[in-house]
């Protein structure tokens, strides 16, 4: 889900990969919360993911690392951040910059 057509070059991907944990209060409600404010923040571009229930891969596409910084300050991120290692079993969070793209789509 992009909010612009993807640059061909010069912005940064956010992975996070993870493997949820039993104890999931809260995380849902959270999640829902943490996306929209995300969507919303500038500087950000789009994100794709896919997860199996359990485990999942978050790839979230940014400007640049200023934006990336400001979404970290967020109060709201910081918060649910906050509660990861009850969530989550195991998650890698990675920073990379995309030198570049190239975008296919059948419609």
């Amino acid at each position: 889900m992009w909010k612009i057509e993807p640059p061909t070059s010069g912005y940064y991907a956010v992975i996070f990969s993870s493997k949820k944990s039993d104890t999931l209060d809260g995380y849902k409600e959270m999640d829902e919360i943490t996306m929209q404010l995300a969507q919303e923040q500038e500087g950000f571009l789009g994100y794709e993911s896919c997860n199996n229930g359990a485990s999942g891969i978050f790839i979230s596409y940014w400007k640049d690392m200023e934006s990336i910084n400001l979404w970290k300050e967020n109060m709201t991120h910081i918060k649910a951040k906050s509660n990861a290692k009850r969530w989550y079993e195991r998650y890698l969070s990675q920073i990379c910059m995309v030198e570049h793209s190239h975008l296919f789509e059948n419609k």
